[in-house]
């Protein structure tokens, strides 16, 4: 498994944390747990651990909706409300970076970006002395781009900054919404792993 891997599992993890108070919200709402339908009261219902009826076509659908736009508001509010020291593009080249110095073409085409975007994120790295440049040895047309100590202290300190601020939102939480967590992010890696 390589740092990446491990990386976005973590912030996945990370995001997930954070929809159980969505979670917890939504099924006092609506008398739903986060996985089942509503159960309306019955005089013929005696126990809480009764089996609830399965979800409906249309509140699955509001599930997956709901919850696909509550890991996106986490993913954008971990990046950019943990007051970062670069932005999160260049955050996430500084990481592919930490696992193998790379040429500016490999982290376009593993970034998703243009070649001259790339190039802009590069040379501004480079100008804040995060990222050095070295000519390829075995081919001189290309660059080799590592991490500079500052590049890899940046990296430790966004880190350390993302996760003082994730967790202080889980301090908000109380003991059966962080459990509910435990559980939601159970049920996530999984599907993340489908």
């Amino acid at each position: 498994m390589t740092y990446w891997s491990v990386w976005v599992r973590r912030e996945w993890l990370a995001q997930v944390m954070s929809l159980g108070k969505y979670l917890t919200s939504l099924s006092e709402e609506t008398s739903m747990s986060p996985i089942t339908a509503p159960v309306a009261p019955s005089s013929t219902q005696t126990s809480p651990t009764a089996a609830p009826r399965p979800m409906t076509r249309a509140q699955r659908d509001r599930l997956t909706s709901d919850l696909r736009m509550a890991c996106m508001r986490i993913a954008r509010r971990v990046r950019f409300e943990s007051d970062a020291l670069v932005a999160p593009h260049q955050f996430s080249v500084l990481v592919r970076l930490e696992e193998r110095p790379s040429t500016p073409k490999d982290l376009a085409t593993i970034e998703k970006v243009s070649a001259p975007s790339m190039t802009r994120t590069v040379n501004a790295l480079v100008d804040l002395g995060l990222v050095a440049r070295a000519d390829d040895p075995t081919d001189g047309r290309q660059v080799i781009l590592s991490l500079t100590p500052a590049g890899l202290e940046t990296i430790k300190e966004t880190r350390r900054r993302r996760h003082q601020w994730f967790a202080s939102r889980l301090e908000t939480l109380t003991d059966d919404e962080r459990a509910l967590l435990v559980q939601a992010t159970a049920l996530l890696e999984r599907v993340a792993a489908e």
